[in-house]
């Protein structure tokens, strides 16, 4: 696909994309979910439905959200065990 063949469809979807992704971008900061399993589930399943479909915004849309809920797991493992930001103690 190049950039001359974006339809008003491509981007709408990319649009829709876009908007439904940065919507992680505050779990991230919060770095507290739950159900990671059911979630990392679904968006690989919609990765494989985007590679069938050959849809690149789908596929991107996706894999961003699943880098996204890779920091989050990684901010998980690593205040369980301890090396999260030092608390600070009150005056």
């Amino acid at each position: 696909m190049t950039f001359a063949d974006v339809t008003l469809e491509t981007f709408v979807g990319g649009a829709a994309a876009l908007c439904t992704t940065a919507s992680y971008i505050p779990q991230l900061r919060k770095c507290w979910t739950t159900g990671l399993l059911l979630l990392t589930c679904g968006l690989g399943l919609w990765m494989v439905y985007g590679l069938m479909r050959g849809d690149v915004v789908i596929i991107l849309a996706n894999g961003v959200s699943l880098a996204l809920l890779g920091c989050i797991l990684y901010f998980k493992v690593r205040e369980s065990h301890g090396r999260g930001a030092p608390h600070r103690q009150k005056a």
